[in-house]
C-alpha cells in the first residue's frame, strides 16, 4: 500500500512545490473517496437487511418442513391403519375377481400374461 523507499534514487530537497503538490493529491484523493462514503454505508445497510431477511426465510422454511414432515407422517399411519385393516370390508379389485368356474386356481389370462398372480401377491405379503 505504502511505497518504500528503496534509498537508490536520489531524494527530492524538500520545498513547498512538493508539498503542496502532495497535499493537493492528497486532498482531491480524499473528495473522490468521500463521494463514495454513502455508497459503503448503503452496501452495509443492504447486507444487514438481506441477512435479517435470509434468517427469516431460513426460519419460515424450516417451519415449513416440519409441517409438511408432521402431515407426511400423519399420511403414513393412516395408510398404514388402512391396509391393517381386515379385508372383509373392503372388495376386492377387479382384477382379482374370479369369473366363475373358468378362472378357476389359475386366475385369468391377463394375470397369468403379466405375472401378477394372486399367489405371488399374497408371498409378497400384499392382499387381493
Amino acid at each position: 500500500m505504502w511505497k518504500k523507499e528503496d534509498g537508490t534514487a536520489p531524494q527530492p530537497t524538500p520545498s513547498w512545490a512538493l508539498y503542496t503538490d502532495a497535499a493537493n493529491k492528497f486532498r482531491s484523493s480524499a473528495e473522490a473517496f468521500m463521494e463514495h462514503v454513502p455508497l459503503l454505508t448503503e452496501a452495509r445497510s443492504a447486507y444487514q437487511e438481506a441477512m435479517l431477511v435470509s434468517a427469516e426465510l431460513r426460519n419460515r422454511l424450516d417451519a415449513s418442513d416440519e409441517a409438511l414432515k408432521s402431515v407426511m407422517t400423519q399420511l403414513e399411519q393412516v395408510v398404514n391403519d388402512h391396509l391393517d385393516e381386515p379385508a372383509l370390508d373392503r372388495k376386492k379389485p377387479r382384477c382379482f375377481r374370479e369369473k366363475g368356474q373358468e378362472a378357476g386356481r389359475r386366475g385369468s389370462l391377463r394375470q397369468y400374461i403379466s405375472g401378477i398372480t394372486p399367489r405371488r401377491l399374497r408371498a409378497r405379503g400384499l392382499r387381493c
